[in-house]
C-alpha cells in the first residue's frame, strides 16, 4: 500500500491522552479520518483531523472549526453524532480534531457502485432518512448546503447518517462567505440553481440537493453532469431534467415527487424537509410515518392505504410560474454572458 504523507497521526495520543488513534478509515483533500479509542469511556469512536499541512490555512480551519460548531449542536439519530472537539499544538500550528460517533457501514456513493440504482421504495426510505435529518438541521437554523452520496452513510443494520457539515452555514447567519468572491461551494452536481450563481442556500436549496440524490438513487446517474462545474452549473439553471421513468421503471408519483423538488425557481419547491418527507409517506405509506420521526415497521406492518399515484401538489399559482419563467430567462442569460467572458478571457491568456 502506498504510504499515505498525511497519516503521520497514526497510533498516537491526542486530546490530553484520552484518545489514541488506531487504523485509517477515509479522509479528503482537507481531513484525515480514523477509528481511535476513547480511553476514558473505552469505546471505539471516529476521529477526523485537518491535515497538518492545511494547519495555516486559515479558510481550512476555518470550514473545519464550522463544522465542529454546527455538528456539536445537532442530536438526532440520522446524524453522526460529535462527542468531543479540540485541537493540538504541533510544529505547523494547531491542528483541529472532531472526535464522532464509529458509523459501521459504507457510504450511498460505495452502495451504488455495489448495487447500480436501488429498488423505488429503497430510495424513497433513504431519501426519508435523509429529510428527517434535514428537517432536525434545519429547525435548528443550519442549512447543510452539500448533500450527495458521499456524505450519506448506510449503517449495517439499514439505518441513514448524515454527515460532513463542513459547509453548513446558518440560515440566518451575517457572517462572510468562506470563499472568495464568486466561489460557490458545494459539488456542482448536487447543487441548486441559485447556489450555481452564486445566491445564499437556503433550506429549499437542501431540498433541491436531496432531489438530486434521490434521482441518482433511482437512475444511477446526476440528473446533470459535464465536463466542467460552470457547464454543470449552467445545466442546473437552464435545463429542464428528463423524469426517473425516462430511465427506469418508476411509478408517476415518484417522478412527480423529484421533479418537484428540482425546480427552478425555490418558491415552487417543495417548502421544507418535512413538506418533502409528509410528500415520500403519501408514496410509500405502509414504510414511512406522514408524522416524521422514522420509519414504520416494516414486517407485518399495518398497510394503512395503497401508495398514492396521484401527482405531488404544485405550489404557486399561473402568475407565479409566468414570474418563474422570466426569471429564468434572465438567469439563463446571465449565465451565458458569464461563459462568454470566461472564454475571451482565456483566449487573451493564451494570446
Amino acid at each position: 500500500m502506498v504510504h499515505d504523507r498525511h497519516d503521520e497521526f497514526a497510533g498516537t495520543l491526542f486530546g490530553d491522552g484520552r484518545y489514541r488513534t488506531l487504523r485509517r478509515i477515509g479522509g479528503g483533500g482537507m481531513a484525515v479520518v480514523h477509528e481511535a479509542h476513547d480511553v476514558a469511556l473505552d469505546r471505539i469512536v471516529a476521529v477526523k483531523r485537518l491535515r497538518t499541512d492545511l494547519a495555516e490555512d486559515a479558510v481550512a480551519r476555518s470550514r473545519f472549526a464550522r463544522e465542529a460548531h454546527h455538528a456539536a449542536a445537532l442530536n438526532h439519530p440520522a446524524i453522526v453524532r460529535v462527542y468531543d472537539t479540540g485541537e493540538d499544538d504541533v510544529s505547523g500550528g494547531p491542528i483541529p480534531w472532531i472526535v464522532m460517533e464509529l458509523v459501521e457501514g459504507y457510504t450511498l456513493r460505495a452502495l451504488l457502485r455495489h448495487e447500480g440504482p436501488l429498488p423505488w421504495r429503497r430510495a424513497l426510505r433513504i431519501a426519508a432518512y435523509v429529510l428527517d435529518a434535514l428537517e432536525y438541521s434545519h429547525g435548528h437554523g443550519i442549512v447543510h448546503r452539500d448533500i450527495k452520496p458521499v456524505n450519506v452513510m448506510m449503517t449495517q443494520h439499514g439505518e441513514v447518517k448524515v454527515m460532513d457539515f463542513g459547509i453548513a452555514r446558518a440560515v440566518h447567519g451575517t457572517s462572510a462567505s468562506l470563499t472568495a468572491a464568486g466561489h460557490i461551494m458545494g459539488t456542482p452536481q448536487y447543487f441548486s440553481p441559485e447556489q450555481a450563481l452564486g445566491h445564499p442556500a437556503s433550506p429549499r436549496s437542501d431540498v433541491y440537493s436531496v432531489g438530486c440524490l434521490l434521482y441518482e438513487l433511482l437512475v444511477g446517474n446526476v440528473p446533470f453532469d459535464g465536463d466542467s462545474a460552470i457547464t454543470v452549473a449552467y445545466k442546473h439553471v437552464r435545463d429542464e431534467p428528463l423524469p426517473p421513468s425516462a430511465h427506469r421503471d418508476v411509478p408517476g408519483a415518484v417522478d412527480d415527487l423529484v421533479l418537484h423538488a428540482l425546480r427552478k425557481d425555490p418558491q415552487l419547491r417543495f417548502a421544507s424537509a418535512k413538506e418533502m418527507r409528509a410528500a415520500v409517506a403519501r408514496i410509500i405509506p405502509d414504510e414511512v410515518s406522514d408524522s416524521g420521526g422514522g420509519m414504520l415497521p416494516g414486517a407485518g406492518g399495518h398497510r394503512r392505504r395503497a401508495p398514492g399515484r396521484g401527482p405531488v401538489p404544485v405550489q404557486g399559482t399561473r402568475r407565479a410560474q409566468r414570474r418563474s419563467r422570466s426569471r429564468r430567462r434572465a438567469l439563463v442569460f446571465v449565465i451565458g454572458m458569464a461563459l462568454l467572458v470566461a472564454a475571451v478571457l482565456a483566449f487573451v491568456a493564451t494570446g
